[in-house]
């Protein structure tokens, strides 16, 4: 039975915000830092622009909420090579005058989506140096976005149903099957259990398939968005990156699917990643439905 998905919005700021900790400036709450990049968001920004009504409540289809990125000098200036193709050097030409960035993003829960609505590049006196209104591209939030903590902290705002923790949890990554064979090459299959959830009788999710040597050493790794019929045992890659030793970065495998389903062989190794699959859906029902507006 599916719990209604859509709380009440104050309440729901109440708990996340005790959970969040001090805020570092007016409506900024920090989420995370390294030594490039500092991350907030705004939760008073956080508006639910759209809703579906489901036999289950009203759930948020469309959130948007304001974020705030803070720069070291490091980070400044990989941002602005990053955003060369748009022209912003013409506009800040000198790193260490680029202090922080402001974004009002877009997000959709269902299927974990974020899209960049407008940015603004900010000196520290909060002078705008540089902005850009027209949308950006929209991004399937995964373990590799560098906007993960944006979504897991908006979306939870909305629902409370866990992002954030569940993000940080020591158990995210799931063990689907190992195999060695007589050379000891070892290959290694998880899936990340923040990117599941189910649409029928699919479960959508991203996996992680690495190969070592005997020694240990990576020879290469595949990230894989699949999509499991968990009744009939076939399943699709909808979409994937491939890294192999000698490469600069990960390559798009677009050209190598051809998105069809295809039954899962009895007794591979894949089989026995099934059943684990079989049974997560089984005891996390109510993860995986989340947000969900099938009734």
């Amino acid at each position: 039975m599916k719990k209604p998905a859509f709380f009440g919005m104050f309440l729901a700021a109440l708990i996340f915000l005790a959970q969040l900790g001090t805020a570092q400036a007016a409506g900024w709450y920090w989420l995370s830092s390294n030594d490039k990049y500092s991350k907030y968001f705004d939760p008073a920004s956080v508006t639910v622009e759209s809703a579906t009504q489901t036999s289950h409540g009203k759930v948020a289809t469309e959130i948007a909420a304001w974020t705030k990125t803070g720069y070291s000098y490091e980070g400044a200036a990989e941002t602005l090579d990053n955003y060369a193709v748009y022209g912003v050097k013409e506009y800040i030409s000198d790193p260490t005058k680029l202090s922080y960035s402001l974004a009002l993003v877009t997000i959709n829960p269902q299927n974990r989506l974020l899209q960049y609505r407008q940015e603004r590049f900010c000196d520290e006196a909060g002078n705008v140096l540089w902005e850009k209104e027209t949308p950006g591209s929209v991004k399937e939030m995964t373990s590799q976005e560098f906007d993960e903590a944006f979504y897991d902290a908006i979306v939870d705002q909305v629902f409370d149903q866990g992002e954030v923790e569940r993000a940080k949890a020591e158990d995210r990554w799931l063990t689907l099957w190992e195999t060695v064979d007589v050379d000891g090459i070892r290959q290694h299959a998880q899936e990340d259990t923040t990117t599941m959830r189910m649409k029928g009788n699919q479960l959508i999710g991203w996996q992680w398939i690495t190969t070592k040597d005997a020694n240990g050493t990576t020879l290469e790794i595949k990230f894989l968005k699949t999509a499991i019929n968990l009744s009939q045992g076939t399943e699709r890659v909808v979409s994937g990156k491939y890294w192999a030793k000698g490469y600069t970065g990960f390559q798009d495998m677009s050209e190598e699917l051809d998105g069809q389903y295809h039954m899962i062989t009895p007794r591979s190794a894949e089989a026995k990643g099934l059943v684990v699959l079989r049974g997560y859906a089984k005891s996390h029902a109510e993860w995986l439905d989340r947000y969900s507006i099938e009734d």
